[in-house]
């Protein structure tokens, strides 16, 4: 089998640029993670969560230059992979790119670029370099919005109530959010959040 070449596809908006990367990496890290925001309800132990948003995916790893073998100063070559942190003078940001190798198929900016100098010829001319390079996912809105998933907040629910519900507790189960209780309290007409008709059929609604 054919060793697959890693490499990273440079979106300039005018037409892509392909940067082959001279070694594989031996290894590359994910990394995922939400924020939320903790709100403390009186009578509770602990603080409830509230969803905030997700952050976006981080694609993390080291590149390894050689130049040795032809005696040529080795940031010739690892000056294209910091470049890619420069506002691209058309576009007016850094360019958005993929890195692909394999079924690896990453696409993000380049969002920090550390070079580590490894080797000199007798002139101090650099020959050998070690980067660490960490790219973080880029999504559009409509990309974003095409993943939500059906049952989110964003969409009108309906639901009956049981005995020993309040409204706060509703807002807890269905918008992470229980201070959101007089969204659902204007939807439904109700006046005192503290009477509520066991078995009456309410409206959950989408949060704008």
């Amino acid at each position: 089998m054919a060793l697959k070449k890693a490499k990273i596809i440079v979106n300039r908006g005018t037409g892509d640029e392909e940067l082959e990367v001279l070694f594989n990496p031996s290894e590359y890290a994910l990394e995922s993670s939400n924020k939320f925001a903790w709100q403390t309800i009186p009578g509770l132990q602990t603080p409830i969560a509230q969803f905030i948003s997700g952050e976006a995916t981080t694609l993390s790893m080291e590149l390894f230059f050689d130049s040795y073998e032809q005696g040529t100063d080795v940031r010739l070559k690892t000056s294209k992979i910091s470049k890619l942190l420069e506002v691209d003078k058309d576009l007016h940001a850094p360019p958005s790119c993929r890195f692909v190798w394999g079924s690896l198929d990453f696409k993000g900016v380049v969002e920090r670029v550390s070079q580590k100098f490894t080797m000199f010829l007798d002139s101090g001319l650099p020959v050998r370099a070690t980067l660490s390079v960490s790219f973080r996912a880029l999504q559009s809105m409509k990309e974003q919005y095409q993943n939500i998933p059906r049952q989110s907040a964003d969409r009108t629910k309906h639901r009956m109530l049981a005995q020993g519900d309040q409204l706060w507790m509703l807002a807890a189960a269905e918008y992470e959010a229980p201070g959101e209780w007089r969204a659902i309290a204007e939807a439904n007409g109700i006046d005192n959040p503290r009477r509520l008709q066991t078995g009456r059929k309410i409206i959950i609604p989408r949060l704008d």
